[in-house]
């Protein structure tokens, strides 16, 4: 099978953390993976799709069962061949298909065009795959008890993915567009895009031809007239030992001879091979592939290294740099899997930063706004005042226009517009003639008697009536400038409000948070940081506690629980954490944090089991604080940590158990009178500002403003509104990050910086 297959099972990592740490539009990618991104092409070619055509029909007899689209630019078509695990067909539109096996996140309510997919694939059978040509262009039929449908695949341009009937009628288009040879609108019989050279069924002949038309140099008539694209006419001429600058036309027999021969060398390879080929950029990234075996977070890693991949070799690159690879599906998948895989965080993330608030931008939009304002007062005013000139020169111009009205009239009424408007070019004071609106294009008479401004004249109207319509419109302009201008001064008052609230705010540390619609994903939970800044999650309720030790509990995670019935189930995230941001742009007031959500955070340990016991002391302490033991009056209480083998929800013949809990077998790791003490601070989390619970010591490592929350007599209520007054902060954001009970605060700058 054609599938992945040493990236079979590739995690995502923790898809529902942030792999982002800035957020802004030029900053969404960081690090080995974006650069390669953007060094290397993303985009197949022709061959690319030949080789995947190939591959692909490993997967027929395949029983297609959902349809996701995790971001705009992606939809993936879950497939399930006989016998084996599920595999996910990635069509990344415009750019690249392949077959992969990761894991990935999907978002929770499909899209309109997923359903649609859905409704009509859903257990369907994968009969046949092709490509049309030697184009971009990949056609999927699917057969099911109502007849055959077709999956077509555009990858080029910006790509579509487009279902048709059995009579080749759109059904539904994943996005509507209008070429010139063709429209790709529901309803309209599809049209594949016009037909390309194909390279496979080019004679000698042909080539000559098409060599001897070109005025080209050789590598750019291989890559657009042969239809080879640029790497792949670089391997044919390195094939043929060719110069890539040489004229085309210019080749002698002998060199056309090498050049066909090389081709169909090429193509051969291309049809009758299998695997692939990747190559690195140095021999550092080759030892880091070998040395990454079977770890498939080493493999991603050692995939920055990747300089270029091809299902055949390429002549021009350095074979000691390459790898052999089982399939080309597995070479795009170790290239773009990890970045693919991760769509639906980045569509989470875009979200995010587009319901945040970024003063700057607030700003920049109402000074825009001002500026279009005082354009369209100035138009306004001065369209007005040449209007009401062009009424008073009509005024002026009594006789002339009176005459030219007649004449004009009574020429009509012996003859006809058409005439009129054929000997209007011989009439000097008459540039155009409207027959559907009964008008002329009249010159009015300058101080020298010769033809001047231009007036539209109705011809059933009176000069008088003509004049007052255009007084009317300088009238209507004038109002528009009055109505521009009040909502200038809107604008202006508005930007001032903002820039002097912005000033409060700055002097007081607070920030303006407006209402989310999109929330991180820790936050549907009970969360807080430790002191080596990883994240420590709960559940609110039964559910979620069913939501942690389903999703986000991981074989090197660790399980804590208070001992008291009824204490949400807890866990801490090896991989996830909060660091510095030393990157982020956008306003902050002095003394909040700049933090990024971390996915991998730096580490040596491999499992949380051997983090230092301080860590997991402070994990105890949250789990705790989180319980029922809050409000009991106690000062501390005991919790425990176990593996995450130890957790089942598996019990013993003849017993059940609720939603929300769990059996714990084995050795336990307790931790007895635990301080009942947490802390809050102030950061902005990927652009987002927020409340920080957690630990004194891991709040206090990353904010300067925080507090000790503890027990005490005061309702949560009125701290979290203290808190929200003197920070900006929701109130129900900081609602969310207290205790559940009374509290009290001892404040380190949070309230008074």
């Amino acid at each position: 099978m054609a599938c992945p297959r040493p990236f079979a099972g590739l995690p995502c990592r923790s898809w529902l953390s942030s792999l982002r740490h800035c957020l802004s539009s030029d900053c969404l990618m960081k690090g080995a993976l974006a650069w390669r991104l953007r060094a290397m092409r993303d985009q197949s070619s022709s061959f690319d799709v030949a080789r995947m055509v190939t591959e692909l029909r490993s997967m027929l007899g395949a029983r297609a069962r959902k349809a996701y689209q995790p971001h705009y630019e992606q939809v993936v078509l879950r497939l399930n061949p006989k016998g084996e695990p599920s595999t996910d067909l990635v069509i990344v539109r415009g750019k690249r298909i392949y077959l992969s096996r990761r894991d990935r996140p999907m978002p929770s309510n499909p899209s309109q065009f997923s359903m649609f997919l859905r409704k009509h694939l859903a257990n369907s059978r994968l009969v046949e795959v092709e490509q049309v040509g030697f184009d971009r262009v990949i056609i999927l039929t699917f057969e099911h008890g109502g007849g055959r449908l077709k999956l077509v695949i555009e990858l080029f341009r910006d790509g579509n993915v487009i279902l048709l009937d059995d009579e080749g009628v759109i059904m539904q288009p994943l996005t509507h567009a209008k070429y010139a040879s063709r429209s790709l609108k529901r309803g309209e019989v599809y049209v594949p895009p016009p037909a390309t050279v194909d390279p496979r069924e080019l004679s000698r002949s042909s080539l000559d031809e098409l060599l001897d038309a070109s005025d080209s140099d050789l590598i750019r008539t291989l890559a657009a007239r042969v239809n080879l694209g640029r790497i792949y006419g670089n391997a044919v001429c390195a094939a043929a030992g060719l110069d890539l600058k040489l004229a085309a036309a210019e080749l002698d027999d002998g060199q056309r001879m090498a050049l066909s021969d090389s081709m169909a060398r090429l193509l051969s390879e291309l049809l009758q091979g299998n695997g692939a080929y990747i190559w690195f950029s140095d021999s550092e990234g080759l030892s880091a592939w070998h040395e990454a075996g079977d770890n498939p977070l080493a493999l991603d890693s050692a995939s920055a290294g990747i300089d270029e991949f091809s299902p055949i070799i390429l002549p021009f690159k350095d074979e000691e740099l390459a790898v052999g690879i089982d399939s080309l599906c597995a070479a795009f998948d170790a290239v773009f899997g990890a970045h693919d895989a991760i769509a639906y965080i980045r569509r989470e993330e875009e979200k995010l930063v587009a319901a945040g608030t970024d003063e700057a931008e607030q700003s920049a939009k109402l000074t825009r706004r001002a500026d279009q304002q005082r354009s369209a007062i100035e138009r306004f005013e001065t369209q007005a005042a040449l209007t009401q000139e062009l009424a008073k020169s009509v005024q002026d111009n009594w006789t002339h226009v009176d005459d030219l009205l007649s004449q004009v009239n009574g020429f009509i009424e012996s003859d006809s517009w058409q005439s009129l408007e054929a000997k209007s070019g011989d009439i000097i004071w008459i540039d155009g003639v409207d027959a559907a609106k009964r008008t002329i294009l009249a010159r009015l008479p300058d101080e020298d008697d010769e033809p001047g401004a231009s007036v539209t004249l109705h011809i059933e109207a009176t000069v008088h009536q003509n004049a007052q319509r255009y007084f009317e419109q300088a009238r209507t302009l004038k109002d528009k400038a009055k109505g521009a201008r009040v909502a200038l001064e809107k604008t202006e008052s508005a930007a001032a409000q903002r820039a002097a609230q912005h000033e409060k705010d700055a002097a007081a540390g607070r920030v303006r948070v407006a209402k989310r619609s999109r929330r991180f994903w820790f936050e549907k939970h009970r969360w807080g940081v430790l002191s080596d800044g990883r994240l420590f999650v709960g559940g609110r309720d039964a559910k979620g506690n069913d939501t942690i030790f389903r999703k986000f509990l991981k074989s090197t995670d660790l399980y804590f629980h208070a001992d008291l019935h009824g204490a949400p189930s807890c866990s801490l995230r090896l991989r996830d954490g909060l660091v510095i941001d030393t990157e982020q742009s956008g306003f902050r007031p002095e003394g909040v944090a700049a933090l990024r959500i971390a996915q991998e955070m730096e580490s040596e340990v491999e499992d949380a089991k051997d983090l230092a016991s301080e860590i997991c002391e402070e994990g105890a302490q949250l789990a705790v604080c989180w319980s029922r033991a809050w409000g009991s009056g106690g000062a501390a209480a005991t919790a425990f940590h176990a593996r995450p083998t130890q957790v089942s929800k598996k019990t013993e013949s003849g017993e059940s158990l609720g939603r929300g809990s769990f059996v714990v077998r084995g050795q336990r790791t307790w931790y007895r009178d635990v301080k009942m003490e947490l802390a809050i601070g102030f950061g902005i989390v990927n652009g987002v500002p927020l409340p920080i619970p957690g630990t004194s010591a891991g709040v206090s490592n990353l904010c300067q403003r925080w507090a000790i929350i503890t027990p005490g007599r005061e309702k949560k209520e009125t701290i979290a509104n203290r808190i929200a007054k003197a920070t900006g902060l929701s109130q129900d954001d900081v609602l969310s990050a207290l205790p559940p009970g009374n509290c009290a605060l001892d404040d380190h700058g949070l309230i008074k910086p």
